[in-house]
């Protein structure tokens, strides 16, 4: 039977891992493009492995379709429509939409 403390370890090296990989293929993306889908695979790989949520800002990278790194203007486009955000990738043809929520102003303090 693992220990709590060895699963919270396990998850932590995963985390790191999943984050060196999506940095390998940001660096990869130019010059390997397969190399880059390939560490995108073993990301979700792990991910799913060790039971890990990808951060948002990760899970904005690849296409859930066809495991590929997404580089907006190359194999990806991104549009603004009618409050989301509309991630296409141009390898599968996958469309994804966000919602976009406008940030909101701090009200001003009333000077009554």
């Amino acid at each position: 039977m693992v220990k709590k403390y060895e699963k919270e370890k396990n998850k932590k090296i995963a985390k790191e891992r999943i984050e060196s990989l999506f940095s390998s293929a940001e660096k990869e993306c130019s010059k390997h493009p397969e190399r880059s889908n390939r560490y995108v695979e073993i990301a979700r790989s792990i991910a799913m492995k060790f039971r890990v949520k990808l951060p948002s800002k990760l899970k904005r990278r690849f296409c859930k379709k066809c495991n590929s790194f997404l580089v907006p203007g190359k194999n990806c486009r991104v549009r603004m429509k009618s409050g989301k955000v509309v991630y296409t990738c141009l390898n599968c043809a996958e469309v994804v939409r966000l919602p976009h929520l406008k940030e909101k102003k701090p009200s001003r303090p009333s000077t009554k």
